[in-house]
């Protein structure tokens, strides 16, 4: 009976050892800078760290790229994977249906803007159809104005003694100095229909320079006013872009704040690129991360979180890696190969 028993266990035993050491089979999905494919290969700051947890089970990995967010998870749930590495929340709804790691990564949901949203100027003020209609009328009513004068005084000063072709500027320039410097200096009116005139363009041009330095402020104050956004009572009536099933969908839906969702991170950015979208409000490292590289000039965060969150490696429901993968992370942890892996993709001011 001893003897069947060893053939048993001698049997069994290559069978075991051939399932400790097959490559761990790990989904992952394109979320720069934590999964990503580059050269070829997979790299990211996920990616690494699984590296290093693998190298302290002493297994391989094989790593399989999802289509989405969405099916990486999916792939978790259903047990066709050892596990999934991105920038994975850890929240009590995913919770009930994969196991999570201890948390690998301090993150939080933020807004991303254009660059120049919020960066009000002068110039900007005035490059608007209603200023520049506002000027236009101005300057018919100061050519206006100084024709007229010119018709009056042509024979009374020597100013306005000219010839029609050699009058417009000359006139207009009177009218233009009556307004900004309200006199007459030396060319004062000497018909009566003249000192009549010059007294109504007088009157006028208190309520023309006050219309024309109100329109701008005020152009500035509305642009400067939804522009700037510090709260998210500031994206409504925003054109404010998310991916679909991500934390940051929920997290606007149950805020009632109007939003479109995208398919991947690769479709909002594309969006937000062709200036279809006011805002994006997604996990703050990875908009970080774009804002600084591809995105460097385009657009700019808001620096205030949102709501705070961790990512975790996840794993099917009672997946017998969590201890092993926990007590992997403490140790790189405390050698500080977590510390040296954070500075590479994230900078020393992280």
């Amino acid at each position: 009976m001893q003897r069947v028993l060893l053939c048993i266990i001698l049997m069994l035993t290559p069978v075991m050892a051939s399932g400790q050491d097959k490559p761990f089979i790990i989904t992952t999905v394109d979320r720069e800078p934590f999964s990503m494919m580059q050269d070829g290969g997979y790299t990211g700051f996920s990616i690494d760290l699984w590296n290093l947890v693998a190298e302290e089970l002493g297994r391989g990995t094989n790593f399989r790229n999802a289509d989405s967010f969405a099916e990486m998870l999916k792939q978790v749930e259903e047990g066709s994977v050892d596990g999934a590495i991105a920038n994975i929340s850890i929240t009590a709804e995913r919770e009930a249906i994969m196991d999570f790691t201890q948390p690998i990564f301090d993150s939080g949901l933020q807004i991303m803007l254009p660059m120049d949203s919020g960066t009000t100027s002068v110039m900007g003020a005035l490059l608007t159809w209603d200023i520049g209609i506002a000027i236009l009328i101005a300057i018919a009513m100061l050519f206006g104005g100084g024709m007229l004068m010119w018709t009056f005084e042509r024979h009374k000063q020597a100013y306005f003694d000219r010839d029609l072709k050699d009058a417009p500027f000359p006139a207009f320039w009177w009218a233009l100095n009556l307004v900004v410097n309200g006199g007459f200096e030396e060319r004062m009116p000497m018909s009566r229909p003249g000192r009549v005139l010059s007294v109504i363009m007088v009157v006028a041009s208190l309520f023309l320079v006050s219309v024309f330095v109100a329109k701008i402020t005020a152009a500035m104050t509305v642009d400067a006013l939804q522009s700037n956004v510090s709260s998210l009572s500031d994206l409504d009536g925003r054109r404010v872009g998310t991916i679909e099933g991500s934390t940051a969908a929920s997290f606007l839906e149950q805020r009632d704040i109007q939003h479109v969702t995208f398919a991947g991170l690769s479709e909002v950015v594309t969006a937000f690129e062709d200036e279809t979208l006011d805002a994006v409000f997604f996990d703050g490292p990875i908009l970080s991360y774009y804002a600084t590289t591809r995105g460097a000039g385009k657009a700019r965060m808001v620096q205030r979180v949102f709501k705070p969150e961790n990512y975790g490696m996840a794993l099917p429901t009672g997946s017998d890696l969590v201890e092993p993968i926990n007590r992997a992370l403490l140790r790189i942890r405390e050698d500080g190969r977590y510390s040296d892996l954070r500075r590479k993709w994230f900078g020393a001011s992280n």
